[in-house]
């Protein structure tokens, strides 16, 4: 996934997600005509998140941090 970073003056403009980078471009050409000619643009990758559940996250979390020692 991408996504079309403008930034003209003091504003930011975060358009996307984008599932290729040609659509990214084919849209750019159309968000720069309501722009100044000093706008910047950037098509930024997103990075791809890796989800975990909460019951793996804690059982992980048990299996490293706690020491078990017998009474």
């Amino acid at each position: 996934m991408y996504l079309l970073i403008l930034k003209d003056g003091h504003d930011t403009r975060y358009i996307g997600p984008y599932s290729t980078t040609s659509q990214a471009s084919e849209d750019l050409q159309r968000v720069l005509s309501s722009c100044s000619n000093r706008a910047s643009w950037q098509i930024h990758a997103l990075e791809v998140v890796k989800r975990k559940s909460f019951a793996t996250n804690s059982t992980t979390f048990n299996q490293e941090h706690c020491l078990y020692k017998a009474s």
